[in-house]
Formats: C-alpha cells, structure tokens, sequence
C-alpha cells in the first residue's frame, strides 16, 4: 500500500511539472501537446497559473463573524443579490446587508474582504461569493 501511495505522489508531482508545447501543422491548423511533435517545429509556452489569494485574517477583523450571523454586501443594480434578497425573506433568513455603492462602511469592509464582484455572503467565518441556494444553505446548515 506504501509503494502505491509514493507512486501516485510521484506521478502527481511529475504531471504538475508538465511542459506546455505549440506547434502549426501543415494545414495551418494550431495544435498544443505535452510532447512536442519531432517532425515540426514548436514552442514551449510558458503558462502563469491563475490563483486566488484570500486576505490574511488579521486584515478580516471586524467583518467576519463566529456566529451563525448572515452578511451580505450587494449592489442595487445586481440580480444575483436581489434573488439572495427574495430567498433570505422568503426563508426567514435574517441578515444585514450592506450595499457598497451607497455604504461606506459596507465598501470598506467589502475591500478588506478583497471582494471583485457582488455578492458577498458571509455566514460565520465561511463566506460565498455570488449566491446559489444550495451553496448557501450548505455553508449555513454547517455553522
């Protein structure tokens, strides 16, 4: 069981180091591979992996919560924060909400958050972005 476990660690490591090659064929059309082609000219490309860094906790003081306690940072004009409105009331959800155009504590606590887009949600010390009912109650069934 041990040599199975290295094994697939090995073999996980080497394909996170995998090379990333371009190359054209002869009727003009681009192709990408692991391996490149021994017959046609490529070039490796360089991929910069896109990652999300959440702010460190210190920086969340203040805004997150240890309660079961639903906070929402929205915007007027987004749908999505309207529909998490209508569910919020329809299930007897109570939450504040802030809105980050017209709230200047609300923006500030937004940035801190690092929020790009709306909504936020923050229940406890778990947060969504953006809303989906079954998102939502899978984060607040577990507070």
């Amino acid at each position: 069981m041990k040599q199975i476990l290295f094994l697939m660690m090995i073999s996980i490591s080497v394909s996170a180091h995998a090379e990333i090659f371009r190359w054209v064929d002869e009727n003009g059309r681009v192709h990408f591979g692991d391996q490149p082609p021994a017959d046609t000219e490529s070039s490796k490309i360089e991929v910069k992996i896109n990652t999300y860094e959440s702010p460190n906790i210190e920086a969340l003081q203040g805004v997150l919560n240890t309660d079961r306690k639903v906070v929402m940072y929205s915007a007027d004009w987004c749908h999505v924060c309207h529909k998490a409105r209508k569910y919020f009331q329809d299930n007897k959800v109570s939450f504040t909400e802030y809105d980050i155009d017209k709230s200047a504590k609300g923006k500030r606590e937004f940035d801190k958050l690092g929020g790009k887009g709306v909504p936020v949600i923050l229940v406890g010390n778990k947060r969504l972005n953006g809303f989906s009912p079954t998102s939502f109650r899978k984060i607040y069934d577990a507070q």
